[in-house]
């Protein structure tokens, strides 16, 4: 398939012959849709990526294809469905041999780079086993996975990333970070006004924090291309708003936690009964602490103690994490004009899921198929002499069409493994492209608790979601929600008879277009 080039620069700025157009990518770690002023946001300050969305295109409507990490970047770098890459949970690695987007545009002359969190290697995994794990102690920084260089930071400090070890030269301020602590159930300490859990208010300066560290790396990346004339691709990969929630102290006034209103979704104990009793038990098992179905909490976190006081101090400390990527933004879409080459590269904003962050009393993530995890930001601002107007566009589209889109700026072939199409460019080309639906599952087993979801969510409003036979269900549970009339997803409708044939449409949909699992499934070698 050859992509449609619809896009091509005619000339340079000054006239010169054209050049094929930068790419870059930013992506965030947990963060919702609803995160950002653009898209609704009433609290993080974002006025960067909302310039984007402004100037760009803004996605209403994109899905993740897995509310979790390492499922979601292996779709985003492959362009591929979770059923055909087959990073099917968290700790299953992506293979070494997968080929992927970054191999694809370096083989047509782009020079790539990926700086911050990478995670399609299970970060808990031991380095022998897990080549992202000891790059940075080999002082490595590629080629791997097809980008040519590559600067590591994550969460924590576990020893394996290139942050870490650049921390090591700042002895005092890297021992006030959250300490990481990988025994089951020992990780929901907090120190913040409320004791929220991961809540981490710590007395480091933000040029140490690794979002700054993030944007710094990125920019001298970018400074290294000056002298070239090959294009690049770069995605510059945050690890924040993710928990723990460790912000620097000194940014706590930005968002002060005791101003701010609870969730509109948010539950309290009343509330979360009667709506989590409507839908499959592992949800209000979840509230009650009593069925514990993923690593993404802590084991011994539960939802029903958390105070309406420390939802909002972790929604302050989320707040904050973004507007801090905005300032980040800021410095590398400065440092692109500074240069002469924001004319000249497409910029891209997205996340890998969201965060639950106080919806229905729950926090952190999980098998849960609603917007709060689902529905994410994606921005894409072209670069200036595209001819591609700002638009709003509406209909469904999904992370496995960002490879596709990276194809067309290019002007190159798409790669037979991509599954994905190319972004639509207008609200206009949506509608001809018939976008309709986009699919996202989950899968996992821990301890003796299997769950398997298939969720579509359709253009005329509709969530469906089904649960496939596993441990806790029988197979023909599920949800299904109508979004213009319950936006909360508080009105369960699976059990309502008058939606017996749209059910099957749906669930023919998703067995006739979603890829299943390749058997025999990757091993899962590492938590997460």
């Amino acid at each position: 398939m050859v992509a449609s080039n619809r896009n091509v620069i005619e000339k340079g700025p000054d006239g010169s012959s054209p050049k094929k157009r930068n790419i870059l990518l930013i992506t965030t770690d947990q963060m919702r849709f609803d995160a950002l002023g653009c898209n609704g946001g009433k609290v993080a300050r974002t006025p960067t990526i909302d310039e984007l969305a402004r100037t760009g295109l803004n996605y209403a409507r994109a899905h993740n294809q897995n509310v979790v990490c390492m499922p979601a970047r292996a779709t985003i770098i492959t362009g591929q469905h979770v059923g055909s890459h087959g990073v099917w949970m968290n700790g299953v690695a992506l293979p070494e041999d997968t080929q992927t987007i970054a191999h694809h545009l370096q083989e047509h002359g782009y020079q790539t780079a990926l700086l911050g969190k990478a995670h399609f290697e299970p970060w808990l995994g031991s380095p022998e086993d897990f080549f992202e794990n000891k790059m940075a102690s080999l002082n490595h920084t590629g080629p791997h996975r097809g980008f040519q260089h590559m600067e590591l930071a994550n969460h924590f400090f576990e020893g394996h990333s290139h942050y870490d070890l650049w921390m090591n030269q700042y002895p005092r301020e890297k021992a006030l970070f959250y300490p990481m602590i990988t025994e089951q159930g020992q990780n929901t300490i907090g120190a913040g006004d409320t004791n929220a859990t991961q809540v981490w208010p710590m007395d480091v300066p933000p040029a140490l924090y690794h979002t700054q560290w993030v944007a710094d790396r990125t920019i001298k990346w970018l400074e290294s291309q000056q002298s070239s004339s090959d294009p690049w691709f770069c995605w510059m990969s945050f690890p924040d708003p993710h928990h723990p929630w460790d912000v620097p102290k000194s940014e706590l006034s930005r968002v002060p936690w005791r101003d701010l209103d609870l969730p509109a979704r948010y539950c309290d104990s009343e509330q979360a009964r009667q709506v989590l009793g409507q839908k499959p038990e592992h949800w209000l098992g979840y509230y009650h602490g009593s069925i514990w179905t993923n690593l993404e909490s802590p084991r011994n976190f539960i939802p029903a103690d958390m105070s309406a006081d420390q939802v909002r101090e972790i929604n302050a400390m989320t707040h904050i994490e973004n507007e801090l990527i905005d300032d980040a933004c800021a410095r590398v879409i400065a440092h692109l004009k500074t240069t002469g080459n924001y004319h000249n590269t497409d910029i891209f904003f997205t996340t890998d899921h969201g965060e639950l962050q106080g919806d229905f009393g729950l926090m952190f993530k999980g098998p849960y198929h609603v917007d709060a995890l689902m529905h994410v930001p994606l921005i894409w601002r072209p670069a200036e002499l595209s001819n591609i107007q700002p638009d709003q566009i509406h209909d469904p589209v999904g992370h496995l069409d960002l490879a596709a889109t990276f194809c067309e700026i290019a002007g190159i072939e798409l790669p037979g493994y991509v599954e994905g199409t190319p972004l639509p460019d207008s609200q206009e080309t949506a509608r001809k492209q018939n976008r309709s639906q986009v699919f996202t599952q989950w899968d996992s087993q821990h301890g003796d608790i299997d769950l398997h979801l298939r969720s579509l969510y359709h253009s005329d409003g509709w969530l469906y979601t089904q649960y496939e036979t596993s441990s806790l269900y029988q197979g023909d549970e599920g949800e299904l929600y109508d979004m213009n009339t319950d936006p909360e997803q508080f009105h369960n409708l699976w059990s309502d008879p008058a939606q017996k044939d749209l059910k099957q449409h749906f669930r023919a949909q998703i067995e006739s277009e979603l890829p299943g699992l390749t058997e025999p499934l990757l091993p899962r070698k590492a938590p997460v």
